[in-house]
């Protein structure tokens, strides 16, 4: 059997043939990941009174979360008992926060006493505490990954 010698140009155009299709594959691949939206149920537990909805804010962003860009989504969810939760679909993947009340008294509107302290019951994503205002992104914010997300916050 005669065996012909490797032709070096050839052999190193195929190689970064394959390596070229190969890498253009997995780039495909983690665009198809990265482009696929993401599904949030959000969970509200520890509701005290069955009256009323939770009114929740979807920031996308710390602009957002802040009030100076508008949110990624927004919900008002009725509340029949302990626990209520709200769905957000379509969602790109990325860092997010929620800021949510029990509006127990369904006016629309966080109650606040003379000196503007919360009198119904809010919440933070993470369950972040606020102090000397709403929480700070940081604390709340969270990663959504493509796909269905989850997250269950007390609101007591």
């Amino acid at each position: 059997m005669i065996r012909r010698p490797i032709e070096p140009r050839r052999h190193a155009k195929s190689m970064l043939g394959a390596l070229a299709l190969a890498a253009s594959l997995n780039l495909a691949a983690s665009l198809a990941v990265a482009q696929e939206p993401a599904t949030l149920t959000v969970t509200f537990q520890g509701l005290k009174s069955p009256t009323g909805s939770v009114m929740v804010s979807l920031a996308g962003s710390e602009e957002s979360y802040d009030g100076k860009a508008p949110p990624a989504g927004a919900n008002m969810v009725a509340v029949s008992g302990p626990t209520a939760s709200a769905t957000f679909s379509g969602l790109k993947p990325g860092l997010y926060a929620i800021k949510a009340f029990h509006d127990v008294n369904g006016d629309g509107k966080m109650g606040a006493n003379p000196f503007g302290m919360p009198t119904e019951p809010y919440a933070f994503s993470n369950n972040a505490k606020a102090a000397m205002g709403p929480a700070k992104w940081a604390a709340a914010s969270f990663e959504v990954k493509a796909g269905a997300n989850t997250q269950t916050i007390d609101l007591d």
